[in-house]
């Protein structure tokens, strides 16, 4: 493992590729990298003391960066160029076990800032972030594809992630792979998509040498056969997680750490499930729990109000209402 992988991530992943997980192994890591496609409005809202709502700046971003870390409960934290050069300079990462990550693609599917109508159409693969740079930064950065069944646009992103593989290797840096939906419906010629979805990374990943090969995988969860499917393939050689997707109520955040597990996955990089917490650390603290110490993710979004309660912090929803599954995908495993 490249020694600038932090101890903690590379041992392990060791332990998840030599068949001898266990739940304290369950890597989880803090996408901040939200300025890559959402611009300003990508780091959310704040309320002044007035009552209006301003965007929050950089500085705020990276101060919530800088608290998790402080944490201990998260293993590594993925940032743009830009949060990563500040991090640095700022001495963030000395004296915590966690692994910088940088994000190195930014196709056009993740341009969703106000205004924007790019995800309307498929991606076009595109690149901002130099891996030269990246390179005196960090060792592990992230890589972003998407699939669309249309072979000249598949072609030209799978030839986009040869060169950049080509290079990262040259430049001694490490990948994870990001694999998105299509964001809109696409002709799977009657399968469903989630069994194209695995069978397109598997395809993607069957000619790339070992070396070459992501660290691990991040992609939606599209239910509980396609993640034991892709999960139990190659445990050994395709680690797979998960991506936190749209905020959803704290249930939903839990039901998607702990099916994601509960089927084979091995990591989960939340963004706005993290972030968007009234409570991030606290939120953190309880998807640990609830992989390692099998809380119920029923107890789980109790315990998080009551925390919120006892900090004077007012909760974006109701129990009641919190401690419901919307997301149609964790339903049928959470009854």
């Amino acid at each position: 493992m490249n020694p600038n992988i932090c101890d903690r991530l590379a041992q392990k992943l060791s332990r998840i590729t030599s068949g001898n997980y266990t739940p304290s192994d369950f890597i989880i890591a803090d996408a901040k990298d939200a300025d890559m496609g959402g611009g300003i409005s990508g780091l959310g809202f704040m309320t002044d003391k007035s009552g209006a709502q301003k965007t929050k700046t950089a500085a705020d971003y990276q101060a919530s960066m800088k608290e998790m870390m402080g944490s201990g409960l998260v293993d590594i934290m993925l940032t743009s160029m830009w949060s990563a050069e500040e991090l640095h300079a700022q001495k963030a990462f000395q004296g915590v076990d966690v692994t910088p990550a940088i994000r190195l693609n930014d196709a056009t599917d993740i341009w969703g800032y106000r205004g924007a109508v790019y995800r309307e159409k498929p991606a076009t693969p595109f690149r901002t972030a130099r891996l030269e740079q990246a390179g005196k930064l960090c060792a592990l950065g992230l890589y972003a594809i998407t699939f669309y069944n249309d072979r000249d646009r598949d072609v030209a992103a799978l030839n986009a992630y040869r060169d950049f593989r080509e290079q990262a290797h040259a430049a001694g840096m490490l990948h994870f792979l990001e694999v998105f939906n299509p964001a809109f419906e696409i002709h799977t010629g009657g399968e469903d998509l989630d069994t194209f979805v695995n069978d397109s990374i598997v395809r993607c990943l069957a000619g790339v040498a070992k070396s070459e090969r992501p660290l691990f995988l991040k992609m939606q969860y599209n239910g509980a056969r396609a993640m034991s499917e892709l999960a139990s393939f190659d445990p050994a050689n395709l680690v797979v997680g998960v991506l936190g997707g749209a905020a959803g109520t704290t249930r939903d955040t839990f039901e998607l750490v702990a099916q994601t597990e509960r089927f084979g996955g091995k990591v989960a990089l939340f963004g706005r499930k993290i972030y968007g917490a009234e409570h991030a650390v606290e939120l953190v603290r309880l998807m640990r729990s609830v992989i390692e110490d099998r809380l119920s993710t029923v107890e789980a979004v109790r315990i998080y109000h009551d925390t919120l309660t006892k900090n004077d912090l007012v909760p974006a929803r109701a129990l009641k209402d919190d401690i419901v599954v919307t997301d149609a995908v964790l339903v049928p495993e959470a009854e």
